[in-house]
């Protein structure tokens, strides 16, 4: 016979507790890191205005978390960008491995293209142990694309080309972010990435 156990009320306000934690820190880093150091010159005024959601996935498996994909995807299809431009979806329970982070997104580009949301929207990939191909993990570069959980960043095409068309030379937007994080000192990158010098989980820090 099976057992069901239920969440005590406890252990739901636990989790909640703990999501919120997770949507915190990394609305920390896109205030500090991502816009702070302007590695995205279009992510300041949806964040400002709210138009940025954060989701956290607090489960542990691969197919709960595509069906989450799915229904966020959806809600980008329901919601204007004036309502939602964007979404980040945090994982932070799972794929802690690069590798099998890297392995999982061949299954998100699948969804994408199995219910026609390619070309329409593209899926931005951060991970904790970022690493860009033919580079040394502890290179500096890599911190652009390192944040404190696994995350898919959920994004409209028509807006990045909307934007893009206000940017200045974009092609060169990788260079000068690769740039601006070399020029990082050890202080600086420890304050805005701790969980890269703790062995704990990342925890968030009062403002500046």
């Amino acid at each position: 016979m099976e057992t069901f156990l239920l969440a005590t009320p406890s252990a739901k306000s636990a989790n909640l507790e703990s999501e919120s934690t997770h949507a915190q820190l990394t609305r920390q880093w896109l205030e500090r890191v991502v816009v702070g150091l302007g590695l995205c010159p279009f992510a300041a005024q949806p964040l400002l205005e709210n138009r940025v959601r954060i989701k956290v996935y607090s489960g542990t498996t691969e197919l709960a978390l595509l069906e989450m994909l799915h229904e966020e995807l959806d809600l980008l299809d329901q919601q204007p960008a004036t309502a939602i431009e964007t979404t980040l979806l945090v994982i932070p329970n799972m794929l802690n491995d690069f590798d099998n982070y890297n392995q999982f997104l061949d299954r998100v580009d699948a969804l994408l293209e199995t219910f026609c949301w390619d070309g329409r929207y593209q899926v931005a990939s951060f991970h904790p142990q970022y690493c860009f191909a033919g580079v040394a993990p502890q290179a500096a570069e890599n911190l652009t694309n390192r944040a404190p959980y696994a995350l898919l960043h959920l994004i409209r095409e028509d807006s990045i080309a909307a934007a893009l068309e206000n940017v200045e030379r974009p092609e060169e937007i990788p260079v000068r972010n690769i740039a601006q994080v070399n020029a990082l000192s050890t202080n600086e990158q420890r304050r805005l990435f701790p969980w890269l010098f703790s062995a704990d989980k990342p925890t968030t820090e009062s403002p500046d």
